[in-house]
C-alpha cells in the first residue's frame, strides 16, 4: 500500500470507528449529527484511498482540492478501469451522504432506528469494500466491540417505513409547531427516496409539503416513496460479523390500470415502434379530420 493511500485508509477507519462509537454513546448531545458526518467522512476517505490504490486520480488537473464525495462515488462506479462499487452500494452511499448533507447545513430529525439501520449498513458496506479493494478483513484489525448496538434493531425496511409514518401522522393537526416535527422527520424518508430514484438533492420545503398532504389524504407507503418500496435489506450473521445491505427487489410487481386511475404511478414508458409513433401522413390526417390537404397544412403550421 503507497503512503498516500495508506494515509488515507488510516483517516477512513478512524472515522469509521468514531462514527461507531458516537452511535453508541449515551449521551444524545449532537450524537445523530456527529455519527453520519463522521460516517460520510470515512467512506470519502476510504473511496479516495481506493481509486488512488487502483491507479486512479483524485484531483482534476490544475485543481487546488481533491474531487468530492460525489465524484468519487461516480468514479468508482463507472470509471471501468477502476471501478469497485455496485448500483446497491451507490444507493447506500447517496443516502447516507444526503442525510450527512441535511445534518450539516441545516436540521434532521431522524429515528433511532433508521440512524442503526445507515450505520450497520454503513459498517457492512466499508467492510466490503476494504475485502474487495485491499484484501484486508475489516473484523481482524478492529475491537470486537466496534459495533453499532440497538436494543429494536429494524427487521424490515417496509415495516420500518410504514411504522416512521405512522409516528408523524401522529404529529399532523393544528399544532404548528408539531407539524414542523412532522416536516423534519419526513425530510429524512424523502432523502432517502430522492437517493434511490437518482436525485442527489436535497427534498425542498414544498416537496416535503406536497407530501404531508397526500399523506393527510390517506396515501400509503407506496404512493408516498415509490422508490424505497422497491428495496429489501438483508441480515447475516451476528455479532461482530453482523451484515446488513441494501438492494433492490428484482421483478417488482405492476399492474396495468387506465389512464387517470388514482394512486396509480407510472414506473415505466415504452413505444413499441418509434418510427409508428405520428403514423399519419398528412392527407391521412385530412381524412380523418374532415379537412382540406392546404387547410390541413396550415393547422398542423399553426401548432408547431
Amino acid at each position: 500500500m503507497k503512503k498516500e493511500v495508506k494515509h488515507l485508509y488510516n483517516k477512513a477507519v478512524d472515522s469509521l470507528v468514531l462514527s461507531i462509537e458516537l452511535f453508541n454513546r449515551p449521551n444524545d448531545t449532537a450524537r445523530v449529527h456527529g455519527v453520519l458526518i463522521m460516517m460520510d467522512h470515512s467512506f470519502e476517505m476510504l473511496l479516495k484511498a481506493s481509486i488512488l490504490h487502483k491507479g486512479g486520480k483524485i484531483k482534476d488537473r490544475r485543481a487546488t482540492q481533491t474531487i468530492g464525495f460525489e465524484s468519487c462515488v461516480r468514479k468508482a462506479f463507472s470509471d471501468g478501469e477502476i471501478k469497485f462499487l455496485t448500483e446497491d452500494e451507490v444507493l447506500t452511499l447517496q443516502s447516507l451522504n444526503g442525510l450527512r448533507d441535511a445534518a450539516q447545513h441545516y436540521t434532521l430529525e431522524i429515528s433511532e432506528q433508521h440512524l442503526y439501520f445507515q450505520a450497520q449498513s454503513g459498517l457492512t458496506l466499508f467492510r466490503d469494500i476494504v475485502k474487495r479493494v485491499f484484501d484486508i478483513d475489516l473484523k481482524e484489525g478492529l475491537p470486537v466491540r466496534v459495533l453499532p448496538l440497538s436494543t429494536t434493531p429494524p427487521t424490515d425496511i417496509q415495516a420500518f417505513f410504514s411504522n416512521e409514518i405512522v409516528e408523524i401522522k401522529k404529529l399532523l393537526g393544528p399544532n404548528k409547531r408539531k407539524n414542523i416535527e412532522a416536516i423534519e422527520k419526513l425530510r429524512a424518508l424523502a432523502i432517502m427516496e430522492n437517493a434511490v430514484q437518482g436525485n442527489d438533492t436535497q427534498p425542498s420545503d414544498g416537496e416535503l409539503k406536497k407530501i404531508l398532504k397526500t399523506l393527510e389524504k390517506g396515501g400509503n407507503f407506496g404512493q408516498l416513496f415509490p422508490g424505497v418500496s422497491t428495496l429489501n435489506f438483508t441480515a447475516s450473521g451476528y455479532g461482530p460479523s453482523l451484515d446488513l445491505r441494501i438492494s433492490r427487489k428484482e421483478g417488482v410487481p405492476v399492474q396495468i390500470v387506465p389512464e387517470g386511475t388514482p394512486g396509480a404511478h407510472v414506473v415505466a414508458l415504452k413505444r413499441v415502434n418509434e418510427l409508428d409513433y405520428y403514423n399519419l401522413g398528412r392527407d391521412q390526417l385530412a381524412k380523418k379530420v374532415g379537412l382540406t390537404g392546404p387547410k390541413t397544412s396550415a393547422v398542423i403550421h399553426h401548432l408547431n
